[in-house]
């Protein structure tokens, strides 16, 4: 495939709808035709990620660029992709226009659907869980339809008026160490076999969080010949997450190396209608710490 690859906050009610864009929400997933409509929406944010180059040379019309790794906090004890204090983000979201009754729509291009699945768990993070959502096929599937693109820089826009509502979408290792093999929680990693295996080691992290199931996340996502990324239908994906030891009314919680991989899993879960949670420490902290390995499946 050529798809590319804290603390704890505390759970506050999300943003509520707004009116401006439709009263009912779409999911976490939105097609290219509902776009299409909804183009001119006046609290429409269109944020696009992709290569270098990429927004530049085409970008869906009225589309924001986000550089790679956007909304988080800069390394710290050596973590490397933490969600930002509320106070911090909620700066850099009013900087790319982002106001409380803003809807947000995210477009992977070039194969980027990690960094985008990671933005798209940062807006549900932030409070937007239901006014935020992921362009399934990204760039892509919209030129693809027949739509119209632009190039060049992006068009002037406000900086937006945002006062943030955190959502409860993150737990500790510590957490981790407690629930991870409680009746009623699924923790899935996210990272390829071998490195779930043990058979590679993950910068010193070898073999996976003892009780999590293995669900290497680009299994869950189809890439066309037209280089478009799309979540696999949603009979293959409870197939999957089946496989990995998923039972029905289980919370979801997720992990890999950095807390990336792991978000575009958390995304098909959600999907699915899944109540989902993300450890953002990874392994990146585990392997920092003596608590327990597993090796075996």
């Amino acid at each position: 495939m050529r798809i590319v690859q804290c603390g704890v906050w505390c759970g506050m009610l999300a943003l509520a709808g707004a009116a401006g864009v439709g009263a009912q929400s779409p999911g976490p997933l939105v097609d290219v035709a509902w776009l299409a409509t909804h183009l001119e929406d006046p609290d429409l944010v269109i944020l696009q990620m992709g290569p270098d180059g990429s927004y530049e040379e085409a970008h869906v019309p009225g589309a924001r660029p986000v550089p790679p790794h956007a909304f988080r906090m800069p390394e710290r004890d050596g973590l490397r992709l933490e969600l930002p204090e509320p106070v911090e983000l909620e700066g850099m979201l009013e900087g790319v226009g982002i106001s409380d009754d803003s809807r947000i729509v995210l477009v992977p291009s070039g194969g980027w659907v990690t960094p985008v699945t990671r933005i798209l768990f940062t807006l549900d993070a932030a409070g937007f869980g239901d006014r935020s959502h992921l362009l399934d096929g990204g760039l892509e599937a919209w030129t693809a339809a027949g739509h119209q693109v632009e190039g060049g820089a992006p068009a002037d826009f406000a900086p937006g008026e945002l006062t943030l509502r955190p959502a409860d979408r993150v737990v500790s290792g510590e957490w981790v160490l407690e629930n991870g093999t409680a009746d009623g929680v699924a923790l899935i990693d996210a990272r390829a076999p071998a490195a779930y295996d043990g058979v590679e080691s993950d910068n010193g992290m070898d073999g996976h969080i003892p009780g999590a199931g293995s669900l290497y996340w680009q299994r869950l996502y189809r890439e066309e010949a037209d280089g478009s990324v799309f979540l696999r239908p949603d009979a293959e994906l409870r197939a999957l997450f089946d496989e990995a030891g998923l039972e029905p009314g289980d919370l979801v919680v997720g992990y890999c190396h950095i807390g990336q991989y792991a978000t575009a899993m958390l995304l098909a879960a959600r999907h699915l209608g899944y109540e989902t949670r993300l450890y953002d420490g990874s392994t990146d902290e585990w392997r920092e710490t003596d608590w327990p390995r597993a090796r075996e499946r």
